[in-house]
């Protein structure tokens, strides 16, 4: 990806100025999961931003350390929020030390702190991302050293500060991950199913939808909740970074606490009191149903969710519009795909026979069992979970007269 930053001048290495990429607008790269880049975008202009493609998974926007803590607050299918510090070239490890050890580290970084690297490394004679890893880390940890006579610890964890290295093509970019944990990692998911989707994913199916919490929202075979508690807080108007009690962006100089406490305040603010319209999930497992219900009172929405223990195909339906997500089993990892077929078939007859007036969703990795299904689908979206394909298939289910109701369009 092409970003903004000093770039290589000579036998000198320019130096970030960070006090003024704190306060001054700049780039700030935004990643998603693979396929959610067109529900991050819109999610950025209803913020009031113009994004700018950057790659399949990221957009650029510009703005500064304050918009970077509105950014990890409000956005939904996003995954990091990156403040590009220094762009240069480096043609091979020793390169990119040097590029790395001539920053000014201890103006963002606490002797006494922690801090952690990610990368993304395409580059020829790199065959370990780790090497880089260890590269920049050691750059870092130097630096410090030699300018402050003791160094930060670092390691793995990603609960302090985090630095991402992009290289490729002979450049170089370090940047500060404002985020730290993935913003998919809300806090609220202590208890899982045996293959649950990620929050992140759950936003970006429902997005990908009509659906903003103005009709119902039925959920069978909810699992550990996700998908309903996701929806609860789009209906509530809740920003899913109230959850979470630590960013990236906590732990550098220059970071304000009441400038994040004002942004929370005001997110509290704008919070309906209460969802406008019926949230059901429901699931044959009553240990999967309590995992939900646990999950959802950590997310503080059980309120707005009705839970119950039933077969998806007795879930009860309030009436139309409204939409209805599945996410079955996919064979891959949970058993025999030939024992899902019925499972398929009977979403299929369900939907069919149960849902009209309904928007029906189904989310699954297995593209041949969801023929099963047996309905022809409007729209089918390419989603990642973690590193299987899938893909979420739209059936608009009416008779007669083609009649979507109030659920409206969405920007894709």
């Amino acid at each position: 990806m092409t970003l903004k930053g000093a770039s290589w001048s000579g036998s000198g290495i320019p130096r970030f100025n960070y006090m003024r990429t704190l306060s001054q607008p700049n780039d700030l790269i935004i990643t998603c999961g693979r396929g959610a880049a067109p529900m991050l975008a819109s999610e950025l202009k209803q913020l009031g931003y113009t994004p700018r493609v950057v790659e399949d998974t990221a957009w650029a926007v510009i703005g500064s350390l304050g918009d970077a803590l509105r950014l990890n607050l409000w956005l939904r299918s996003a995954q990091r929020v990156l403040m590009p510090l220094h762009t240069f070239r480096a043609r091979n490890a020793d390169e990119l030390y040097k590029g790395l050890v001539a920053q000014p580290w201890e103006d963002l970084l606490r002797p006494d702190g922690y801090f952690s690297i990610t990368t993304g490394v395409d580059m020829p004679g790199i065959r370990d991302p780790r090497f880089a890893a260890l590269r920049t880390k050691d750059a870092i940890a130097d630096r410090m050293t030699k300018m402050c006579g003791q160094r930060p610890d670092s390691g793995g964890d990603r609960n302090q500060t985090v630095f991402h290295l992009h290289w490729r093509n002979d450049e170089a970019t370090i940047c500060l991950d404002t985020s730290g944990e993935p913003l998919s990692r809300r806090g609220y998911r202590i208890q899982t199913g045996a293959a649950p989707m990620q929050e992140g994913l759950a936003a970006a199916c429902i997005l990908a939808s009509p659906w903003r919490g103005e009709s119902a929202f039925v959920n069978p075979m909810c699992g550990s909740g996700t998908l309903a508690i996701e929806a609860a807080l789009i209906a509530r108007n809740r920003a899913p970074g109230l959850l979470r009690h630590n960013f990236g962006f906590m732990h550098v100089k220059g970071y304000r606490e009441e400038d994040w406490k004002k942004l929370k305040r005001d997110a509290q603010a704008g919070e309906y009191e209460h969802c406008k319209s019926a949230i059901i999930a429901t699931d044959i497992s009553p240990r999967a149903l309590g995992a939900a219900k646990a999950n959802a009172e950590r997310a503080h929405v059980a309120e707005d969710i009705t839970f119950k223990v039933c077969d998806f195909a007795e879930t009860p339906l309030p009436p139309p519009p409204g939409v209805i997500y599945f996410n079955p089993e996919y064979g891959e990892r949970l058993g025999d795909p030939e024992n899902l077929e019925p499972t398929y078939r009977r979403i299929g007859d369900f939907l069919k026979q149960k849902c009209t007036g309904y928007f029906g969703y189904v989310f699954t990795a297995n593209l041949p069992l969801s023929k099963r299904i047996g309905l022809h689908n409007k729209r089918r979206i390419i989603l990642y979970n973690a590193n299987l394909e899938g893909r979420l298939l739209e059936f608009e289910l009416y008779t007669g007269t083609r009649d979507p109701g109030p659920l409206g369009a969405v920007e894709q």
